[in-house]
C-alpha cells in the first residue's frame, strides 16, 4: 500500500513538468502529408525550441532544428502532352489563297423580342360574386339528424 501511495505521489508531482511546453519538443503532424510550417520552414518531425503557449514570458522566435525551407510561392510545372513537348501558344491560323472558291453567302437571319406591362385590372370586390355554400352545424343531437342539402338557393327564397 505504501508503494502505491509513493508511486501516486511521484507521478502527481512530476506529471505537470512532463506535460508543460517549456522545453524543446519534437513536432509530429496531426495528419500525414500535411506539413507544419513555422516561419517559412517545414517543421514536421523536427526539434523546435523556444517559448510559446502558457510558459512564454516574452516574444521569442522558435528555433527549428533540421527543418527545410518552403518556397512561399510554389512553382507549378507546365502541362506537357505525352510527346514531351510544350503545348503551342495561341491558335494555328492558316491564310487561305486569294484565288480560292468562296462559299455561298448565308441566308439572312433576324430575330427580335418585345415586352410590355399588362393592362391594369379592375379592383376585385372583397366579397365574391358567388360565395361557397355555408355549412350549418346541427342544432339538436348531432348524429341523429338527417344531412342537409347544400345546394345554392334561389335569390328570392333566401331567409333573413
Amino acid at each position: 500500500m505504501r508503494v502505491a501511495i509513493a508511486l501516486a505521489f511521484l507521478l502527481g508531482t512530476t506529471w505537470p513538468v512532463l506535460a508543460s511546453d517549456i522545453g524543446p519538443v519534437i513536432v509530429i503532424p496531426g495528419r500525414p502529408g500535411v506539413p507544419i510550417i513555422i516561419n517559412g520552414v517545414d517543421a514536421s518531425y523536427t526539434v523546435v525550441e523556444g517559448d510559446w503557449g502558457l510558459a512564454k514570458g516574452q516574444r521569442v522566435q522558435p528555433t527549428v532544428y533540421g527543418g527545410r525551407l518552403i518556397d512561399p510561392v510554389p512553382h507549378v510545372g507546365h502541362y506537357y502532352p505525352s510527346a514531351g513537348l510544350q503545348p503551342g501558344y495561341g491558335r494555328l491560323e492558316i491564310e487561305p489563297p486569294a484565288d480560292r472558291k468562296l462559299p455561298q453567302p448565308a441566308e439572312s437571319y433576324h430575330q427580335s423580342w418585345t415586352s410590355q406591362s399588362a393592362a391594369p385590372q379592375p379592383p376585385q370586390p372583397e366579397v365574391p360574386f358567388y360565395p361557397p355554400p355555408v355549412i350549418a352545424a346541427p342544432q339538436h343531437g348531432g348524429a341523429s339528424m338527417p344531412p342537409h342539402e347544400f345546394r345554392p338557393r334561389k335569390s328570392g327564397n333566401v331567409p333573413n
